[in-house]
């Protein structure tokens, strides 16, 4: 199935369960970026609602998303729920009323109620997926975008992109694609304030940083467009990792 085809199904159902709490659905991540590689890639999007869903609500969210999971991507749907106070005044870590994804989905199969009752918090990505929509989003249904997300002071955004690389040396060998490309696209925004995709960032690595690593970020590029799975010399990733992440927290 067709990711288009998957959040078609996502928004009519979505506006079915919401109705009127629904003030829109919005895409960002590799879809937002005109990149998404159905091997690689998840299919991300933020749902903002005037009010806190019902318990029922969420359910049934919930369940739309588990329903999905057999024909989806294999890094599967990532969604998060969040009020709309909360876009148009932003707050940082910002709160979210629901979430799923596949690390979550077996919590939900196990104990949809429970699990739907407890799924909410605070989430410092949730800044890097807003400036994403306020940049290059999709509107899959709802008001636009300028009416929704208000602004994004630059150093959360800064502060959000760094938590999300700081495992870097950890993940390393598990997601190396996306480990070396997201290092890439961090530092492009701390030197040049670019809010780009991991493939993008990692065109921008080859252009600018040290050359000994353009044949790494290369291979890393040809493995993110394609359906190989990488293959690394654990080494010299490693000191790319060493490198970067001095870059960036130096």
């Amino acid at each position: 199935m067709e990711y288009k085809k998957i959040l078609s199904i996502i928004e009519n159902s979505y506006k079915r369960i919401l109705g009127s709490n629904l003030i829109g659905i919005y895409v960002h991540g590799s879809i937002a970026f005109g990149c998404f590689n159905w091997n690689k890639s998840d299919i991300d999007f933020i749902v903002v609602t005037g009010d806190v869903p019902s318990q029922e609500q969420k359910e049934n969210l919930i369940q739309v998303l588990l329903d999905l999971t057999k024909c989806s991507p294999p890094k599967g749907l990532e969604m998060s729920v969040v009020l709309e106070k909360h876009c148009l005044n932003f707050v940082y870590p910002t709160p979210y009323e629901l979430h799923f994804s596949n690390m979550h989905d077996q919590k939900y199969l196990n104990d949809l109620s429970g699990t739907c009752k407890a799924m909410q918090g605070t989430d410092k990505d949730l800044v890097a997926h807003f400036t994403v929509i306020k940049n290059t989003g999709i509107v899959l249904c709802g008001k636009p975008i300028e009416d929704v997300f208000g602004d994004i002071p630059k150093e959360y955004y800064l502060d959000s992109i760094k938590y999300d690389v700081k495992d870097s040396l950890e993940n390393l060998e598990k997601y190396p694609v996306d480990v070396i490309l997201n290092l890439c696209r961090v530092l492009a925004y701390i030197r040049h304030d670019l809010v780009i995709s991991k493939a993008a960032g990692g065109l921008w690595g080859i252009k600018n940083l040290n050359p000994k690593y353009t044949g790494l970020i290369q291979k890393t590029l040809e493995s993110y467009h394609s359906e190989e799975k990488m293959e690394i010399d654990s080494e010299s990733a490693k000191a790319f990792c060493h490198y970067m992440l001095d870059q960036i927290f130096n």
